[in-house]
């Protein structure tokens, strides 16, 4: 992907090198351990790291040359979202489109959905209208998920600013609504419907980049149903010796999310994206 010399978003909030602690107080094995359980089991393991010592204040060590560089990028992707959803609400839904603040924190940090850490992963909190990022996920998804590539990373922010958009279209609100009124495997088949859908518009942020920017290079979306099928459900099932079973599934198989992010990509349109009613998914 050509980001370098590219406009960057304004819409980052750096809570990096603010001091802080570490979310610590494990061994090494055992913090280990308990990463691999929220990376792969899709299990919020943020409670274990706190009562063993951790911490939900920002913080995690010094800003290195790595990370301000991760910054950098991840604010022109920010941009290119801001860029192609501000063309396209307009256009395809009629209305203007208000981009979401990105956080980018190392360590820990505090959302008022809940503590923010290397094992929670990256997630959009619909209650302040932000995303939350510890780039280090980066280094997670290409060393121990097979995900390789800029663009892999870049799907990772365009798929939580997905979620934005469909928090802006009352999807994300109405979906979670019903989520709490249904059994835990319903809950977790509207959880799929919803992270499918946000696949999709990835794919549409993705085509519209190409067009827009011309900053897509050759393999980059070859990375990014890469991606998309290293965190499918089933595979992440399969990587940490689990069967996949398919009533626990709150993402997606691997399939499944290529196939919605490919759907995107192709027709650039909202519409398309509509998993909610979709026979197949």
């Amino acid at each position: 992907m050509k980001w370098r010399g590219r406009r960057g978003s304004r819409n980052i909030e750096d809570r990096r090198g603010r001091g802080g602690a570490k979310a610590g107080g494990i061994g090494g094995i055992g913090l280990l351990a308990l990463l691999a359980i929220g990376y792969f089991m899709g299990v919020d393991v943020t409670p274990l790291l706190q009562d063993a010592g951790g911490s939900s204040r920002s913080g995690g060590g010094e800003v290195t040359a790595a990370d301000q560089k991760a910054g950098e990028f991840v604010s022109v992707v920010l941009a290119d979202t801001e860029a192609v959803w501000g063309e396209l609400f307009p256009k395809q839904l009629g209305q203007s489109y208000q981009p979401p603040v990105l956080v980018l924190f190392k360590g820990a940090t505090a959302s008022p959905c809940g503590g923010a850490n290397g094992a929670s992963g990256p997630f959009y909190c619909p209650a302040d209208k932000k995303a939350y990022l510890d780039t280090d996920f980066f280094t997670t998804m290409e060393r121990r998920m097979g995900a390789h590539g800029d663009f892999a990373a870049a799907y990772v922010v365009a798929h939580e600013v997905a979620h934005h958009v469909q928090n802006q279209m009352g999807i994300l609100g109405q979906a979670n609504k019903i989520r709490q009124t249904v059994s835990q495997e319903d809950s977790n088949q509207i959880s799929v419907r919803i992270e499918l859908q946000a696949d999709c518009f990835s794919g549409i942020w993705a085509a519209r980049v190409e067009q827009k920017f011309g900053s897509i290079e050759p393999g980059d979306i070859a990375e990014a149903l890469n991606a998309a099928k290293q965190i499918g459900d089933d595979t992440l099932q399969r990587n940490a010796g689990r069967r996949p079973m398919p009533h626990t599934f709150t993402h997606g198989t691997s399939e499944q999310r290529q196939r919605w992010f490919a759907i995107g990509y192709k027709t650039g349109d909202i519409n398309a994206c509509n998993t909610f009613e979709a026979q197949r998914l």
